[in-house]
Order: C-alpha cells, then structure tokens, then sequence
C-alpha cells in the first residue's frame, strides 16, 4: 500500500507524527509532503524537528516540489491523508487550484477516484469552510474533523492521538488496535 500524507500549516501537527509512526510499523510506503507553515507549527507546538518527521516517512517532499514524481496520476498511491488540513489547502482543493503539491496530489486522488481523507483542525468553521468542505465530500473526499472521543476515558494526549490515527487507519482499511472500540 501506498499513501500520500500532506502536513499543513493548521494546529495539530503531532497528530501527522502519530499516524506516520504507526504507518511505519505496518511497514506502509508513505510519501510525506511538508508546507513550508506546516514546519513552523512542527516548532512552535512540539519539542520535535522536521528531521523527525521526515524519517518516520518512506519518501520526502516539500510543497513547492511539483516536479516530484507524485505529482503525476501516472504514480500510483492507493490514498492520500492531509493531516492536519489548513482551511486555505481546504479552500485549494475544493476549487481544484493545484498550486501547490498537496493540492495538485488531492485533485488527482479525487479525480482518479482514489481515498482522500482531508483532515481539518480549525474551529470554529466559516460557511465558506463548511461549503469548501461539503464539496470536497461531495465530489468523492472524506472529511475527518480532527476531534477525539472521549467515551474511552482517555488519560494522555497520546491516546487522544491514538485514537486519531486509529481512526484513519480504518478509514485506509489497515487493521490496528489503537483506540478502545464502542462497547468494548
């Protein structure tokens, strides 16, 4: 399995470090995509580096990358996760700017039918957000909102985290054990 994961500039940024981690023990191949924002998030909300980042991931690129050999829909990713999703990346691939590599990789994942999970972190949300985001829903992408249950008593931020990417990892149908099921 291949997957595009696409960091943004928008607040969550340990989330992408979480699903990166656990991507790497199911020995996934992932092609990691870093704004140029995304990376002074990394360094305002953690005691992490890009150098951090970069090495949970198979491949490395930055935004302004677009010759990179993902930015092609002759590469073959099964899925793509942008996490966490900016509202001005949002606003990009509803309206099928692909400006930048995160951008032009969503559009190729929403136009060759592929996963696209488009996980946005602001709150609260504009209607322009909300309609940016009933589009990409509309047009085949999955919006995740970046917002943990608590049904499981959490009791640190890394099972808040664990549960975030379990939750993605069911959405790309990788089996794990991250979050504590409903009813279990």
């Amino acid at each position: 399995m291949r997957v595009i994961i696409g960091v943004c500039g928008a607040s969550g940024v340990n989330y992408a470090f979480s699903l990166l981690r656990e991507l790497k023990k199911k020995r996934i191949e992932t092609h990691l995509i870093v704004s140029k924002w995304a990376e002074a998030i990394i360094k305002q909300e953690t005691a992490k580096s890009l150098g951090e980042l970069k090495r949970l991931a198979s491949y490395f690129y930055k935004n302004d990358e677009m010759d990179a050999i993902i930015s092609s829909s002759s590469f073959l990713a099964d899925a793509m996760v942008i996490l966490p999703a900016s509202v001005k990346t949002v606003s990009m691939i509803a309206n099928a700017n692909t400006g930048t590599l995160i951008s032009r990789c969503a559009d190729i994942m929403l136009r060759t039918r592929k996963k696209l999970i488009v996980c946005i972190r602001e709150t609260p949300l504009s209607a322009p957000t909300l309609k940016n985001l009933y589009i990409i829903s509309v047009f085949g992408g999955i919006v995740m909102p970046l917002s943990p249950a608590f049904y499981s008593k959490p009791k640190t931020i890394a099972a808040l985290e664990g549960f975030i990417s379990g939750k993605i990892m069911d959405l790309l149908e990788i089996k794990n054990s991250l979050y504590k099921r409903w009813g279990k």
